[in-house]
């Protein structure tokens, strides 16, 4: 990483003040963040957060599949969903406090109601959806958001292989009536089913701060 340097010192700025008054650390703080800020281009600022954001959903993805594999391994595909529904929360909210942002995962055919898409990611998953429905291929994007402190990354999530068609495939086909028994109980308003291999699936959304990336750099 870049070591940042700064320009403002606390005696210049106590000088500017005048004799009689005092800044604050907490205005000092301000005040060479916004410096730090000013460093970078706002290009480099944004691929920053792409690149970060991708890894972190790598990350994410990763820690997910690897849990889930060993709950299949241990407890067959009903013991994975029970896994799903109380574990694949906490291991994204792990994640984003360890890098301090937001992470979710979205969809228009969810499966867990809190998974449905806000005003901010609804129109990227309906443009991803667009193009999927048409064959096109989407690739990850980055908007701001906040008026600026904020960007929103966003990647499209597919169903990558037959692994996952024993929970989002076809009943009687792919899931078989035990899965299904438990998807009714776990997810009784369940819309994430009758999917094939290569469909979207979803879209990864992360928030992250701006301030986040300038300390990256």
């Amino acid at each position: 990483m870049k070591k940042i340097m700064r320009y403002v010192s606390i005696p210049f700025l106590m000088l500017a003040c005048g004799p009689q008054e005092r800044i604050s650390k907490d205005t000092f703080e301000q005040v060479n963040e916004a410096m730090d800020v000013k460093r970078f281009t706002e290009a480099e600022i944004l691929e920053e957060a792409m690149a970060w954001g991708d890894s972190i959903t790598n990350e994410a993805q990763a820690q997910l599949i690897s849990n889930l594999q060993k709950a299949i391994a241990e407890n067959g595909t009903t013991g994975a969903l029970e896994f799903c529904n109380v574990q694949a929360l906490p291991i994204l909210e792990k994640t984003a406090n360890h890098y301090q942002v937001g992470i979710r995962r979205v969809s228009n055919r969810n499966r867990n109601p809190s998974n449905l898409p806000n005003e901010d990611e609804s129109p990227i998953l309906d443009a991803y959806e667009y193009t999927a429905e048409n064959n096109g291929k989407s690739d990850p994007n980055i908007q701001k958001i906040e008026e600026g402190a904020v960007f929103l990354y966003t990647k499209p999530i597919t169903i990558p292989g037959k692994f996952c068609l024993s929970c989002h495939g076809t009943p009687g086909l792919d899931i078989d009536a035990p899965t299904a028994q438990k998807l009714a109980q776990l997810y009784p308003n369940d819309k994430a089913i009758d999917h094939k291999v290569g469909d979207l699936r979803g879209m990864w959304s992360v928030r992250i701060p701006k301030k986040e990336v300038v300390k990256r750099l």
